[in-house]
């Protein structure tokens, strides 16, 4: 600051008052316009550290996760928060520690040194956690995960219902009456919340449950596979799979019966995990959870600019992701 003083010929509090924007202070168009060349010249850039422990604000946003970094559909909620961060003046600093606790606490115990404005607390799949103690030092939002109801941070997580739902419901679109749902046997909010908005959705359609349509397997593509000839024995035309892994488990099987989807059986994933679901044939048609938004909105809510209901959860929706995998309602199968 002093080199752009004594080239911009004016005082170190002048060159203070320019690259700081206060236009109240007393400085004339032409000693403004000498020190703004004089920082080009000299490629100045102000300590962002100093003026933070001087001002007592900073634009960094911390964004402590697990293993997003290192999962391709889960990586969105970083990008989202970063973009989000962006347009609001903030830079996001992320750290993933793979589920490593002395490398998480460490990474907050950093953050706070930098007088972080504040931290988003993510997980790669939506679950309960305990809350580092850490966090209450700082404004911080959970993403992706919450703590126990009632206290800790506000949380922002993917409408689980909302989903279900919305799977199921494009199959009643296309016709679908038998539809089968496949849940994951690991307890989590997805395999509760998914299997409600199934059931919202038959109700809403004035479609009697069939307990004996909800089969259970492994949220993996072994898990499909397996439970292919369960689900053929139900006599559905259409099927719900927890995630898109089990639904790709379900098409070897499918195939391999001499069946064709979506013409003898119409299939719909979770998750939209693109490697897998756009690339399957046919193409899965699936529900996507919304990584981007709740990365972003986690910004939002962090720096006060979306509000959290009561309870403190905000639920981010759901959108189906319609492809090739469903076809208007046939004869049921046989195995």
């Amino acid at each position: 600051m002093r080199e752009v003083a004594q080239r911009a010929g004016v005082s170190v509090t002048t060159v203070s008052h320019v690259v700081n924007h206060k236009t109240e202070a007393r400085i004339g168009p032409e000693a403004r316009e000498r020190v703004r060349q004089a920082v080009e010249e000299l490629g100045y850039r102000p300590n962002a550290l100093a003026k933070t422990l001087v001002q007592g604000t900073s634009p960094f946003i911390g964004l402590v996760a697990d293993s997003i970094a290192s999962t391709p559909f889960a990586g969105q909620i970083v990008h989202g928060a970063q973009e989000e961060a962006w347009r609001h003046g903030h830079v996001l600093l992320v750290t993933n520690t793979e589920g490593n606790q002395e490398a998480e606490e460490r990474a907050i115990a950093m953050m706070l040194q930098y007088n972080v404005r504040g931290i988003l607390y993510s997980r790669w799949y939506h679950r309960e956690v305990e809350v580092p103690p850490a966090l209450g030092e700082t404004d911080s939002v959970l993403v992706n995960c919450y703590g126990r109801v009632g206290a800790g941070p506000a949380a922002v997580v993917p409408d689980e219902v909302d989903g279900g739902r919305r799977a199921a419901e494009i199959l009643l679109r296309r016709g679908h009456r038998r539809i089968a749902f496949i849940n994951t046997t690991t307890a989590s909010p997805a395999r509760s919340g998914r299997l409600q908005g199934y059931r919202q959705a038959l109700a809403g359609a004035g479609i009697p449950v069939d307990e004996d349509l909800i089969l259970e397997a492994r949220p993996d593509q072994e898990g499909g596979y397996g439970i292919a000839d369960d689900l053929l024995a139900t006599g559905a035309t259409g099927v719900c799979c927890h995630n898109d892994r089990m639904a790709m488990g379900l098409y070897d099987t499918i195939k391999e019966r001499g069946l064709s989807i979506p013409q003898d059986l119409s299939v719909v994933g979770f998750d939209n995990q693109e490697v897998i679901a756009g690339h399957l044939h046919p193409s899965l048609s699936t529900v996507a959870l919304p990584h981007y938004e709740m990365g972003a909105a986690g910004v939002r809510v962090l720096l006060g600019l979306q509000e959290v209901p009561a309870g403190g959860i905000l639920t981010v929706p759901c959108p189906p992701v319609e492809r090739d995998s469903v076809d208007g309602a046939a004869a049921p199968p046989t195995g």
